[in-house]
């Protein structure tokens, strides 16, 4: 597992009535590799706050639209950030670009009101 993969995280371990959902790894690779847990942004597909500096549209227009391995346009929400085990990682789907990781990169810093 590495920054920038498009992972399935089941979230019913830690909250009984979650369900699996996609999400995106941002923690750095050195962490992930020797930490038993990683941090992650979840994605939905409710793209109605596409327009909010704190999300991130990947849909058909977008150049990592196919790598993604998503299923329907969806939104990154870095809004939604959460550490999670490793082991709650049921499958990797796709990887973003490091392009698509600089604009996830200040989505972040948005959600975290970094300068």
């Amino acid at each position: 597992m590495k920054r920038g993969d498009v992972v399935i995280v089941d979230y019913a371990r830690e909250d009984p009535g979650a369900d699996v959902r996609p999400a995106v790894i941002v923690q750095n690779d050195h962490d992930n590799s020797r930490l038993q847990k990683t941090i992650a942004v979840q994605i939905t597909s409710n793209t109605r706050h596409s327009n909010e500096e704190t999300n991130l549209l990947i849909d058909e227009s977008h150049p990592d639209w196919k790598a993604s391995g998503l299923e329907h346009p969806s939104l990154i929400t870095c809004g939604n950030i959460h550490t999670t085990l490793k082991d709650d990682v049921v499958n990797v789907i796709g990887t973003l670009s490091a392009m698509t990781m600089n604009q996830l990169d200040e989505c972040l810093k948005s959600a975290l009101a970094i300068p």
